[in-house]
């Protein structure tokens, strides 16, 4: 018998639509566990324990509503279940796989969470076949960690890691890992594994030694018990042609993350004006003692001379990883940590499979 903890937390997979509203309902998220029920002939193999700490559509999700998550969990002393399995919207589920994956880096049983592109009621929803694989990774102790069972449409269910999973492509409800590298495929309840790597094989079963050293020819490193801090004091900025600086307020900003193009760039000219200019902003930010990180980007022995440039006026770039797990780990860096070598040391650190 295996024990599943599933905490329901509202979007798409626990809403239900009404005379075109779509919206989150009390008794959607038990629709999942029936339907689960109906179509899964093991489910007596299965003693399933829910617990429902928030009912929120996930565009309205705040980094405070990571906080109740983490803490209606750890109230559950995870260590007497085999797996967790958290249901939620896929707006912002890209930026909680990643808030997740970073707080529970040494977590020793698998987390899902699972999401649907349509409400439960609508035949095209894919969230049952989502829940199941959930379900199948736990069963089969595939492997410890924060993981993203996703079906596009089409196409056969994939598993990600919450680290490297990436926001749905505009006007779809598709979802990839970053670089396109979902870490496994599920089909005919079996999991073929995508793209090996050092840390899956790290992380099955096998919690890291304090420090830093070598297993099995593996380099690993184990950061401190962080806390679930994300502050709220850090600023995302996208680009895009025409953005002006000067409508940007510092007031209460420690941090700034810059998007990026996909080359690694963002304007570094100041031919159209300063305030049109990232290098101006960067000065501006400097000035303030307001540290400007760039991401995404691949580092390569070539750049582009804009990138070039923008490092040399005194922005930080946070290599191979996606800007949503940039994000969000800069927000607990800064939610954790008062000495910059300490943020650095937090960002570098690739503790939840986040860097590509």
């Amino acid at each position: 018998m295996k024990n599943i903890l599933v905490v329901f937390t509202g979007g798409t997979i626990g809403s239900t639509a009404s005379e075109g509203t779509i919206d989150t309902s009390s008794d959607a998220p038990f629709k999942l566990t029936q339907q689960f029920q109906q179509h899964y002939e093991n489910h007596q193999q299965l003693h399933i324990s829910t617990i429902q700490p928030l009912q929120i559509l996930s565009e309205n999700l705040a980094p405070c509503v990571w906080q109740t998550l983490i803490a209606a969990i750890e109230a559950q002393q995870s260590d007497q279940y085999d797996g967790i399995i958290i249901t939620h919207g896929t707006d912002t589920l890209a930026y909680t796989a990643a808030a997740l994956s970073f707080y529970f880096n040494t977590i020793k049983i698998p987390m899902l969470l699972v999401s649907s592109d349509y409400p439960l009621d609508d035949n095209r929803a894919n969230g049952p076949e989502n829940f199941i694989c959930a379900v199948e990774f736990i069963l089969q102790n595939i492997q410890a960690g924060v993981f993203v069972p996703y079906r596009n449409q089409q196409q056969t269910t994939q598993v990600h890691r919450g680290s490297r999973l990436t926001c749905s492509l505009q006007l779809s409800g598709d979802f990839f890992s970053v670089q396109g590298k979902s870490f496994m495929q599920f089909e005919n309840r079996q999991f073929s594994l995508l793209n090996p790597s050092a840390k899956s094989i790290l992380s099955k079963n096998s919690p890291l030694p304090e420090g830093e050293g070598w297993v099995r020819g593996i380099k690993y490193t184990k950061i401190p018990q962080i806390k679930a801090n994300f502050s709220d004091r850090v600023l995302m900025i996208k680009p895009y042609p025409g953005l002006n600086y000067d409508n940007f307020n510092l007031e209460n900003v420690d941090a700034v993350l810059h998007d990026l193009y996909h080359s690694g760039t963002a304007c570094a000219s100041t031919q159209w004006g300063e305030n049109y200019s990232l290098l101006g902003f960067i000065k501006r930010c400097g000035e303030q003692n307001i540290k400007v990180y760039l991401a995404p980007a691949i580092k390569s022995a070539n750049a582009y001379q804009s990138t070039r440039t923008l490092i040399e006026q005194g922005a930080e770039m946070i290599w191979n990883m996606s800007i949503e797990a940039a994000y969000v780990k800069l927000m607990l860096a800064y939610g954790n940590f008062n000495d910059e070598q300490q943020i650095m040391e937090f960002i570098n650190k690739d503790i939840a499979g986040e860097h590509v």
